[in-house]
């Protein structure tokens, strides 16, 4: 799925239809991959869908702990992992936190994160060709680059018209 333009959650969208909707594609992610969807990396990413915000990993720990015991942090990271080695989460350098993904992904491509100074949402967009030259300009001094992100922050629409 090719991302056309940021997907900012409207204020007051049916939240338990795009929660139930990104599970299905975890669903399907994890099924066609012949990997295990573990109750925990479930419960993880339903913590991360709880909101359209990034979450640092305790802020996960602690949104599990209102429904069940207090999980280690070693196994939320862990579900955290697996859950963005399947592309179904991100991770928001800035914020060293990590936001749930419903997108199906290209193995190659890269999106850059725009991140809404006043309610905290976050959309994506295609950025491959930034992430190329990037890269590309990195590579000409000698470098090797590992890992590109590009974050925009801002206002989203929905902030600009309240």
């Amino acid at each position: 799925m090719t991302l056309a333009k940021p997907h900012f959650p409207a204020p007051g969208h049916d939240h338990d239809r795009c929660t139930a909707d990104a599970i299905q594609h975890a669903e399907t992610v994890c099924a066609g991959r012949s990997q295990k969807f573990t109750p925990i990396r479930r419960q993880v990413l339903g913590a991360l869908l709880g909101s359209h915000r990034p979450l640092g990993a305790y802020e996960v720990i602690d949104e599990l702990a209102k429904t069940m015991s207090r999980p280690a942090p070693i196994t939320v990271y862990r579900a955290l992992d697996f859950l963005m080695e399947n592309g179904l989460v991100h991770r928001i350098e800035s914020r060293n936190a990590f936001l749930a993904c419903a997108h199906d992904h290209a193995e190659a491509s890269m999106v850059a994160f725009l991140i809404c100074d006043k309610c905290g949402s976050v959309g994506e967009v295609p950025a491959a060709k930034v992430a190329q030259s990037l890269n590309d300009a990195a590579r000409t001094t000698g470098f090797a680059p590992k890992l590109s992100v590009v974050e925009i922050t801002g206002t989203c629409a929905h902030c600009q018209t309240v």
